[in-house]
């Protein structure tokens, strides 16, 4: 079996019931995930992928034909393409007009990320767990065992709070007698390190571009609370249990924020949508403020946790 999610981390995560509910049904295939190549660790630690096809993006694929391809990407046109173009035995995706051969349950745009998924498998009789999000604790030892996670940086400027509300959060949170650590990819270092001298941490605080996936992971599964935006860390906290506040703007959480019955991760969401691919913060998301962050990690660390 083939899968393809040529995405991000939260994107993976999303898509962990999706294919575990794959694997499940078929134990005795071997599923290859199509995915960017720096995914690897983490899809490893969902214990339902045998091995990593590295994808960069929406790429045609070199591969066997497989016996099932299935589109864990997008509604199509092109990733129904490149799935189509391997030839599988049987393709499981969404109907697009495009692909007026190819039968698929219709695309939703109101769904839940994890739901959307599952409702694709259930289409082909693949029954799955939307509650299945967990992951396994990776090997290697926290960078920061029982520290505050804060991590501000976001795939989209529309999603990014400004660094000069978190370095307040931070510094608040620091007052608390917990260390806190400033997370990010090697491309956010310098946002890190904004936050970082704002809430006067210490330079070995900033661990932006300092840790790999897996390790991030680990980071996130030893953690106090983890801070952050609409963004792939936030699905970290919510496969560890983890207590989390998560930012939306301009995305309404229901789309793709925590389960709502796991009350340890608080979604804080103005109420408003906009553009997701704006090259500024949603207004709605300019409408949290420190305060309200501050008071949700109160709460977020007094309620019990479900994992």
């Amino acid at each position: 079996m083939l899968a393809l999610r040529a995405l991000g981390v939260g994107d993976l995560l999303t898509a962990v019931p999706a294919l575990r509910g794959l694997r499940r049904a078929h134990p005795r295939h071997r599923l290859v995930l199509a995915a960017p190549a720096p995914l690897a660790e983490l899809a490893a630690l969902t214990g339902a992928v045998d091995e990593l096809l590295p994808t960069p993006r929406l790429a045609p694929l070199t591969a066997p034909a497989p016996e099932m391809a299935v589109n864990l990407h997008g509604q199509g046109p092109r990733s129904t393409a490149i799935l189509r173009d391997l030839g599988p035995g049987t393709l499981l995706t969404h109907a697009h007009p495009e692909h007026p051969g190819v039968p698929g349950p219709r695309w939703r745009a109101d769904l839940h990320e994890v739901a959307r998924w599952c409702r694709l498998l259930a289409s082909a009789g693949i029954p799955c767990d939307p509650a299945d999000l967990g992951l396994a604790r990776p090997a290697g030892p926290s960078p920061a065992p029982g520290a505050v996670v804060v991590h501000p940086g976001a795939g989209f400027p529309a999603r990014q709070w400004p660094a000069e509300r978190y370095a307040t959060v931070a510094r608040e949170l620091a007052r608390g007698g917990r260390p806190v650590v400033v997370s990010g990819d090697p491309g956010q270092r310098a946002l890190a390190r904004r936050v970082a001298d704002g809430a006067g941490l210490p330079d070995g605080a900033v661990l932006a571009g300092r840790t790999s996936l897996g390790q991030l992971a680990a980071l996130v599964a030893e953690a106090a609370l983890v801070v952050c935006g609409d963004t792939g860390i936030a699905h970290l906290a919510t496969a560890y249990g983890t207590p989390s506040v998560v930012l939306f703007g301009p995305v309404a959480p229901r789309h793709w924020g925590p389960p709502p019955d796991r009350r340890q991760h608080v979604a804080l969401w103005a109420g408003r949508t906009g553009d997701t691919f704006a090259d500024r913060p949603d207004p709605g998301l300019l409408q949290l403020t420190p305060d309200d962050v501050l008071a949700a990690a109160a709460t977020a660390w007094c309620r019990p946790a479900r994992v």
